[in-house]
């Protein structure tokens, strides 16, 4: 099944500034390639500094216009945009597929959760309603306005190229807001395609400008954007060490930030669980893009009475699913991004066996598909000395742990410096509550593998970042308030 697009033309190889489409500079050009056979697919930009103040330039003068364009005129393009996307979900998801490396039935998925934010935020853009205060003196009106917080700096993570990026881009537009970005170098083509439909949707130029950059050239870009005040807010979803750079370097112009960071999420399987909707769970939450994702589950504790039935269930689950390219149709968990997250992944194995797990599935690399790919994989006796209990594994491996009891596995699922997302299965009411009050993350699962929703706010605490993306919540980034004093009404 080639991955062949019906519009070719969306594939774009240019940085987008000022509604204009810039080409590479020879000698500056950042090689685009498929994970599933390291074949180039296309070239883009390797962007420096001038071209990240090209783009803040860009969308400061824009700004002055966005702001006062009415929220309904903003909704209807956003709108137009969300429309453009659907109707593009295939040519959209060809391209997930083709450089994130993700089975093409995940990337149109992708595409459909990446419009959810667009058309959520469509209709948030006419919600950003402002408060009439009691005045506690006579001849007064007391107003609290909600007003744009300027030029906004998107930064995106590889792993879902469509999704996070529309669900900073699209509230960020909605509140009057205009914007520059940087996708993740592994990934640009998938942003660049969306930031064209938005063009096509009729975003004004200079409103959305998008920049690309390589590993080596990322830090000159944000560099440029932290440095200029005239960036208001960063919006950032990646690792935690980066995220406490942005922050730093924010602090000189008290820049708004909005981080999505990394987690450890647990898994927790209580002895009353219903064991086979667990295992579904657990599927789900994953091997969903082939683990490569934050809110993955990284440690599974169960308990031990279970621990046998449920490992058994998981095994057999694990072992069938079908490792491939995404031009295989019956592809369920597809390569890994590149080589740097496939020598982790084998280094986190390795590591958990020599400490004394077990390798019940998997456990290797898959040569013969290629370099990129590691077959999905269960551990067994695994424990919070071994590298996968203490690091994102980012990969298609479920270490399992026993527990003996509540108190024990809160502690194990809350010992880590990261608080993003958990689930775990109980049918005990009151433990439910229990333990959902008890577990120190910005999102819980229970009973549920897949959390993610446009209707529902997502963030951490702790390690994790701060700021919530999706909601009601998520358009709050984007705003400040303005409180407005008229006297000498009487």
């Amino acid at each position: 099944m080639p991955l062949t697009l019906s519009r070719p033309e969306l594939q774009r190889t240019a940085n987008y500034i000022a509604g204009e489409w810039l080409r590479p500079v020879p000698g500056h050009a950042l090689d685009v390639t498929d994970p599933a056979t390291g074949a180039l697919i296309a070239q883009v930009p390797d962007s420096n500094a001038a071209d990240a103040r090209a783009a803040v330039d860009a969308a400061h003068a824009a700004f002055a216009a966005w702001r006062k364009t009415p929220a309904k005129q903003r909704a209807q393009i956003l709108k137009r945009w969300n429309d453009l996307v659907l109707s593009h979900q295939e040519d959209l998801g060809r391209l997930i597929s083709r450089e994130q490396g993700k089975p093409l039935a995940e990337g149109r998925g992708e595409v459909a959760y990446a419009a959810s934010y667009i058309e959520w935020f469509a209709q948030e853009a006419t919600r950003a309603n402002g408060d009439v205060i009691p005045a506690p003196v006579p001849g007064r009106r007391m107003f609290a306005l909600r007003e744009p917080v300027g030029v906004v700096a998107a930064v995106t993570p590889w792993n879902f190229p469509a999704a996070m990026i529309a669900r900073k881009i699209a509230p960020a537009l909605a509140a009057g807001c205009t914007v520059v970005c940087k996708p993740a170098e592994d990934t640009p083509l998938t942003s660049l395609a969306l930031v064209a439909l938005a063009a096509e949707a009729g975003v004004p130029p200079g409103v959305l400008n998008i920049v690309t950059a390589s590993r080596e050239r990322t830090p000159e870009v944000v560099d440029a954007w932290l440095d200029d005040a005239r960036v208001r807010k960063i919006t950032f979803t990646g690792s935690t060490p980066v995220g406490k750079h942005l922050a730093r370097r924010s602090a000189d112009t008290l820049k708004k930030l909005s981080l999505e960071l990394g987690g450890n999420a647990p898994f927790i399987v209580f002895e009353d669980a219903d064991i086979e909707a667990a295992v579904d769970g657990l599927m789900i939450a994953k091997f969903r893009n082939g683990g490569q994702t934050c809110v993955c589950p990284n440690r599974v504790f169960v308990h031990e009475a279970v621990h046998d039935r449920f490992a058994a269930l998981l095994v057999a689950r694990v072992a069938a699913l079908h490792v491939g390219p995404a031009s295989d149709a019956a592809s369920q968990i597809g390569p890994m991004i590149n080589a740097r997250a496939v020598e982790k992944i084998e280094r986190h194995v390795q590591d958990a066996v020599a400490r004394g797990a077990r390798v019940l599935t998997g456990g290797t690399r898959l040569p013969a598909l290629g370099a990129n790919y590691f077959a999905p994989t269960v551990l067994a006796g695994t424990d919070a000395t071994m590298a996968c209990a203490c690091e994102e594994t980012f990969g298609p491996v479920a270490p399992l742990t026993t527990f003996a009891n509540e108190a024990e596995v809160i502690a194990q699922a809350n010992d880590t410096p990261f608080g993003l997302a958990a689930y775990f299965y109980s049918r005990d009411a009151s433990r439910i509550w229990r333990v959902a009050d008890a577990l120190e993350t910005g999102i819980v699962g229970v009973n549920e593998g897949a959390l993610a929703a446009e209707a529902a706010p997502f963030g951490g605490v702790k390690d994790s970042g701060y700021g919530r993306e999706g909601s009601v919540h998520g358009l709050d980034d984007y705003l400040h308030t303005k409180y407005v004093c008229q006297g000498q009404l009487d």
